[in-house]
């Protein structure tokens, strides 16, 4: 009997969620505020509403990620959005770009912190 728990105690840890969905709240959305150091005038959100998804919307359309590298790393991909036209297709474009790049995640309070080797970085808030 002492077996089996071990055995379901251990299968149970290898299969807990690794990824930010963990570390952050499920029911948080996170509003990009700074992109590369400058103020984001535009619009621009992701959430963690699964373990191993993102979801968010960029200036114009909608997006989906699976995410699989274990926190404080990230990776998401590949990102599927919608695609409705809209006037601030630049900024989207950024925006979309910049999250692709992405490979390390800090959550601290209510920031959440994105960035990469290259020195890009995403700053979030959670709404309040």
């Amino acid at each position: 009997m002492r077996k089996l728990f071990l055995l379901c105690l251990f299968l149970a840890a290898c299969n807990a969620d690794e990824t930010i969905s963990a570390f952050v709240d499920p029911s948080a959305t996170y509003t990009l505020r700074e992109l590369d150091g400058e103020p984001w005038t535009s619009s621009g959100n992701i959430t963690f509403p699964e373990a191993g998804t993102a979801a968010g919307q960029a200036p114009c359309n909608r997006f989906t990620a699976q995410q699989s590298a274990p926190y404080p790393w990230l990776e998401l991909g590949p990102i599927a959005t919608t695609r409705m036209l809209c006037p601030d297709m630049e900024q989207e474009q950024r925006f979309l770009e910049a999250l692709a790049s992405m490979s390390i995640a800090e959550v601290s309070g209510d920031a959440l912190i994105l960035s990469n080797d290259a020195g890009r970085q995403m700053v979030f808030q959670a709404a309040p």
